[in-house]
């Protein structure tokens, strides 16, 4: 199992990373350093990866979920509704590709503000 530590601000998460193309190009691309952004509760940066949206791209997330979003080249951490979420659910401005999970509460990343320096590297 492939692992991610996150850091931002004072926020640090592991996450585990699922076997695909788009999770093997971005554990290819680390460490990747970037400022966060918001959007309600997740936040996104633009990484160094280009990729297409796989066939299993999906716009409806779990909390903890971690993906890439194609249109920004963007990695994504969700961890509650956004301005695209109808009711209680975790969605996404469009398809992501699901990349991995956080191990823990996801909910800790509610601390980090916009502009935040966000780290991304493997975990040993």
């Amino acid at each position: 199992m492939r692992r991610l530590r996150i850091r931002a601000g004072q926020v640090e998460a592991a996450a585990d990373l699922v076997a695909s193309p788009t999770a093997d190009a971005i554990w290819q691309a680390l460490p990747i350093q970037g400022r966060a952004n918001r959007w309600g509760d997740e936040i996104y940066f633009e990484i160094p990866v280009q990729r297409d949206a796989e066939p299993d791209a999906r716009e409806v997330l779990q909390s903890g979920e971690i993906a890439y979003w194609p249109p920004g080249a963007a990695f994504c951490i969700f961890f509650g509704p956004t301005p695209a979420s109808r009711g209680d659910e975790i969605r996404a401005a469009s398809p992501v590709n699901v990349v991995g999970q956080i191990d823990g509460d996801a909910a800790v990343f509610k601390r980090v503000r916009g502009g935040t320096a966000v780290i991304l590297e493997r975990s040993e």
